[in-house]
């Protein structure tokens, strides 16, 4: 053998030798999913994720209940006056109060425009409304998508597999991710600044943080401080800052310039919010007080196993002993953080709770995808074990059961309390100007005038004994959104002049009769009133907790009680 030749073969086994520790060093593909895909393996692409979340958003948006009054007369009426001219103001829009932003009205309003320009404002309005929600459907399934794709570069494709049926298929994602409401509008946004920092890219998820703080939701700060804290950490603090503070400034002058043009005056709604409910003499108590475990059981019914997964994160990756994925738990904190602070809250609205809603499932797969490592302790030479293939096995198993029970707790939703969304679809073309539909203590279930099929229809509220402030229409002979109506106040008092004097000018009645003995119904006259339709309501103090909140083929028709939701007409003279 020459020299040549010797020289070409201590090369060869040099190579040999490298590439032997390469692959040695490489994890195996029974490693942890939390290792960082490799360039080789495509994990899930935003597109198919997109494709997946916007086909159930889809369905939220055509089928999901207004979980809210809140989000009708706050968000849907002012909306619906904006485009038509009529719709409901609450005494949050007055402006001697001017607590709500009419910038982000108008963010709702570039697609609810040009729809109203579309479809009209007969009886085709009611699309308005569904292409207002599939345009939130469409942004939730955009951010999600972005935060299961991140998640699979990040952490890996198992991982992000769960996250991703956890959000296609659990409650609260169904019931939050098209509601027209600022904490959806958070919840959009932290999912889009937790996908942001899991890409390394620090400056877009400040920006995602400001704008749902400043034009969503002001109090979802709290919820954000984790996130922008990690930003400043991994993107320097004088970038952040920066971006942080031009995000900040241009947003507050946009708003402020909304505010002036909507209010008639210069000021600043998210200010005067604040101030309200922190350094004012605001209080939340008036709106109904709830126990420090309303969102727990609230949260049972919306994620049911996978809330409880979620909170024990910390605990398993302990276990687990996942200390290089540290940054996990970081973006899964503002999940403790809000839940702590609004349980301490005397007043509790499920809503209250939609900023982190999709950081749930995240934290939920995490624990899932961990089970067989807390069991070993993350003990490699464990990992060929059949417990430890068992336990592998366990984690679909789990995700399962959550699914089905999520899938259960949707159908129940949807059979027991959609009533309300389909009334009024049953009113016909108006023969009269101001065809009035009356509503009693039903007033809280009204779906927004959207679902009126006429601009000649117009809502009467009547007395049945609630005390308490109710919306009143904007007045555009008193200056309409500029307006401050004299009948409007912040202690949630009733106003003589939100009551119908005159019962007799009803010309329909909306009312629900639950089949109690003693039960007063202004229908009940059937000289009076005739049945336009009647739908099946459930009756949830009346049903046992387990089949109301769930539903079982079997049984769930027979064990529940239900009312009857009825839309009425009064007769003509002589009939």
């Amino acid at each position: 053998m020459d020299a040549q030749q010797e020289v070409g073969l201590r090369r060869r086994a040099a190579t040999s030798a490298a590439e032997g520790e390469s692959q040695r060093a490489t994890p195996s593909s029974s490693s942890t999913s939390t290792t960082r895909t490799p360039a080789s393996e495509e994990g899930i692409t935003w597109g198919f994720a997109f494709v997946a979340l916007l086909f159930l958003r889809h369905f939220s948006a055509r089928s999901n209940l207004i979980h809210d009054c809140d989000e009708v007369f706050n968000y849907w009426e002012p909306l619906h006056y904006l485009l038509y001219k009529s719709g409901f103001q609450t005494w949050e829009y007055s402006s001697e109060f001017a607590l709500r932003s009419y910038l982000y009205l108008l963010l709702h309003a570039l697609v609810a425009g040009p729809a109203a320009w579309w479809f009209g404002g007969g009886p085709r309005k009611v699309h308005v409304f569904y292409a207002t929600r599939l345009a939130l459907g469409f942004i939730s399934a955009a951010s999600e998508a972005a935060l299961v794709s991140a998640t699979s570069r990040r952490f890996g494709k198992r991982l992000a597999a769960y996250t991703l049926m956890l959000l296609c298929f659990s409650t609260g994602c169904s019931n939050s991710s098209t509601s027209f409401l600022p904490s959806t509008f958070s919840m959009y946004t932290i999912t889009s600044a937790t996908a942001a920092l899991m890409s390394g890219r620090p400056l877009l998820a400040v920006i995602a943080s400001v704008v749902g703080v400043l034009i969503g939701w002001p109090f979802s700060v709290l919820a954000t401080a984790p996130l922008v804290g990690y930003a400043v950490l991994t993107g320097g603090f004088l970038r952040t800052l920066f971006v942080g503070v031009l995000t900040t400034v241009f947003i507050l002058i946009s708003s402020m310039l909304a505010d002036r043009f909507f209010y008639g005056k210069w000021t600043l709604s998210i200010l005067n919010l604040v101030m309200y409910n922190v350094f004012g003499d605001g209080d939340s108590s008036l709106y109904g007080v709830e126990s420090k475990t309303f969102y727990l059981r609230n949260g049972f019914n919306n994620f049911n196993f996978a809330l409880i997964l979620a909170l024990m994160l910390p605990i398993v990756m302990l276990l687990a002993r996942r200390k290089k994925d540290f940054s996990l738990l970081v973006l899964a904190s503002p999940i403790y953080t809000w839940l702590g602070f609004m349980s301490m809250q005397p007043h509790k609205e499920e809503r209250f709770l939609y900023p982190v809603y999709t950081l749930i499932c995240l934290a939920a797969a995490a624990t899932i995808e961990m089970i067989p490592e807390m069991a070993f302790r993350g003990k490699r030479r464990s990992q060929d074990s059949t417990l430890f293939t068992a336990l592998k096995i366990f984690r679909p198993v789990i995700l399962g059961i959550i699914l089905v029970i999520s899938y259960s707790r949707t159908t129940s939703l949807l059979n027991g309390y959609s009533a309300p969304m389909k009334v009024l679809n049953y009113l016909p073309p108006a023969t009269q100007n101001d065809t009035i539909v009356c509503i009693g203590s039903e007033w809280h279930r009204f779906p927004s005038s959207f679902f009126l099929p006429s601009p000649s229809y117009k809502v009467g509220w009547l007395d049945d004994g609630f005390n308490g402030l109710l919306p009143m229409p904007f007045n555009a002979s008193i200056g309409g959104t500029a307006a401050a109506p004299p009948y409007f106040n912040k202690l949630n008092k009733a106003s003589v002049e939100q009551f119908m004097t005159n019962e007799d000018a009803c010309n329909y009645l909306l009312e629900l009769d639950l089949h109690r003995e003693g039960m007063q119904l202004r229908g009940s006259n059937r000289t009076l009133w005739e049945v336009i339709v009647e739908l099946p309501f459930l009756d949830n103090e009346r049903s046992p907790a387990i089949q109301r909140a769930f539903f079982f083929p079997w049984s769930w028709q027979s064990a529940n009680k239900f009312g009857t939701y009825r839309l009425l007409k009064k007769k003509q003279a002589g009939f």
